[in-house]
């Protein structure tokens, strides 16, 4: 799918716009990916396994690994901590492994410093009304999780600009053909200077 040199996909997005399962459909349908495995402060969810979705820690191990330098970067978000295992992303990249990192924007961010050589992509919902209408079906969080989700997605997707690449989620099969068109180097359509695709994005942000 790529060439040779193994490379750190970085994808984030907002609360909301799918990446979760966007990311899953696209390791799945290219098993060469090697997806890292973020750690957790949050509570396990009833469909969720440790070491599978995340590596679920208490605040206290989170801080020990933030404080020895083993975390490529962490972030406090909803009042949970995620981080990123350093030894984790290196070790499939000595190994020839392509990486994706399902991360948010504050997190990108510091991949970003660390490894400048990264390609980042950002997932936007297709528009803002489907962004509710996904937070609200939800089952998992109450209403006020829900009203705080919306208020800092709107947030979060003021930073598109900083990625090198926007996927727009609408239907899934296209968009990790998208995504899949990125991480092969065919990604002019989902570039961020794009004109078109600008267009598109100021249509959903407003």
């Amino acid at each position: 799918m790529c060439d040779s040199q193994a490379k750190l996909f970085v994808i984030a997005a907002p609360s909301g716009a799918g990446k979760t399962t966007l990311v899953k459909a696209l390791v799945t349908r290219n098993p060469e990916l090697r997806f890292s495995i973020s750690y957790t402060t949050r509570r396990k969810r009833r469909n969720e396994a440790d070491g599978v979705d995340y590596l679920f820690v208490d605040k206290q191990q989170f801080a020990a690994l933030r404080d020895e330098g083993a975390l490529l970067e962490f972030a406090e978000v909803f009042d949970n901590h995620y981080g990123t295992s350093r030894a984790q992303v290196e070790d499939h990249l000595e190994n020839d492994h392509h990486v994706v990192l399902e991360i948010d924007w504050q997190g990108a961010r510091q991949v970003r410093e660390s490894m400048p050589e990264c390609v980042t992509i950002f997932i936007l919902p297709p528009s803002h009304d489907e962004l509710v209408r996904r937070l609200r079906t939800r089952r998992t969080d109450s209403r006020k999780v829900i009203n705080r989700r919306l208020r800092d997605a709107v947030s979060d997707m003021s930073h598109w600009d900083e990625f090198d690449f926007v996927v727009i989620n609408d239907d899934l099969d296209t968009a990790v053909a998208d995504l899949e068109a990125v991480l092969a180097g065919r990604g002019e359509a989902q570039a961020t200077g794009n004109a078109e695709l600008r267009s598109a994005v100021a249509d959903i942000i407003g």
